[in-house]
């Protein structure tokens, strides 16, 4: 479950802000059908950051339920405190997730000590699977191969999502972990390289989108066909940069509306819609890809 093709699911929201529970259902089935690995449900793609801890907890469960063993699910519970961190990770303990995505903590710059205890104190209080998730671009702070290094020979720690795009890291963090800590892009420009160098899969936000397409190179890569991966890759390119015109994950709520995956494009401030000068790019990237 923790290979392969995840997708940092959205969460859709109709014009008044609230959760839209019909689009979020629909979302779950067409990963379902379309080969996904496992789907993160209220990471930084979900907007964790704009909703509340019960709305935070409400939006996991329902996505488990509508999920109803079929999928993977990966519950978002990152925080920049650590204690709100492990109120989170034991909120989602019982309610039927595979796993928690837990995020360097942003803003209060920790050192790399200080990043090494949080996780280790969210993991020492939790029965179940963490994915690390390293993102410099959000938190203003960088988990170092090192620290991951040691962070990896905790018992429940098995996974590290990687957004750097720096695929020195690959080779370098490889060799500090083992072959069983699995290593996942969170980068999907970069990810088929990430892959080629050692990566066990990508945590993505075109696939949101292009579920089926990314799971298909994904198992690609597994198989060593890297030739075949990277030609269905070309076309979905100017996808992977396109949707990060704006902030993420402004453009992919709008392109998921647009496909009629989810009824609207409603996204909460401080976020705001999509500019009309960044729609006609990614307008042109889903035709590139074949999507529209």
């Amino acid at each position: 479950m923790f290979t392969g093709s995840l997708v940092a699911m959205v969460t859709p929201m109709d014009a008044h802000g609230n959760v839209d529970r019909v689009s979020l259902k629909k979302l779950v089935e067409y990963h379902i059908a379309n080969g996904t690995s496992a789907i993160v449900s209220v990471g930084t793609t979900g907007e964790s950051a704009t909703l509340d801890h019960n709305e935070h907890i409400d939006v996991i469960k329902q996505t488990v339920e509508y999920a109803d063993g079929r999928i993977a699910i990966i519950a978002g519970t990152g925080a920049n405190a650590t204690k709100e961190a492990i109120a989170l990770t034991n909120r989602v303990e019982n309610i039927g997730v595979a796993g928690c995505l837990t995020v360097v903590p942003y803003y209060n710059k920790p050192t790399q000590e200080g990043m090494y205890q949080h996780f280790k104190a969210i993991a020492e209080n939790s029965a179940l699977p963490q994915i690390l998730y390293n993102v410099p671009g959000r938190t203003g702070s960088d988990l170092k191969p090192e620290t991951v290094g040691r962070l990896a020979k905790i018992k429940n720690i098995v996974a590290l999502k990687d957004a750097t795009g720096d695929l020195s890291r690959v080779y370098k963090t490889r060799k500090l972990v083992g072959n069983d800590f699995k290593l996942l892009s969170g980068d999907d420009i970069t990810f088929v390289d990430f892959m080629a160098l050692g990566g066990d899969g990508v945590i993505s936000v075109t696939a949101n989108i292009a579920a089926k397409e990314m799971a298909t190179i994904c198992q690609l890569m597994a198989n060593n066909q890297q030739t075949e991966a990277r030609e269905m890759n070309e076309p979905l390119l100017a996808l992977h940069s396109n949707l990060f015109i704006e902030p993420n994950p402004i453009p992919i709520k709008w392109a998921c509306a647009r496909l009629g995956l989810i009824k609207d494009a409603a996204i909460r401030l401080p976020m705001t819609n999509l500019t009309d000068t960044s729609i006609v790019m990614v307008e042109k990237a889903l035709k590139q890809a074949k999507l529209l």
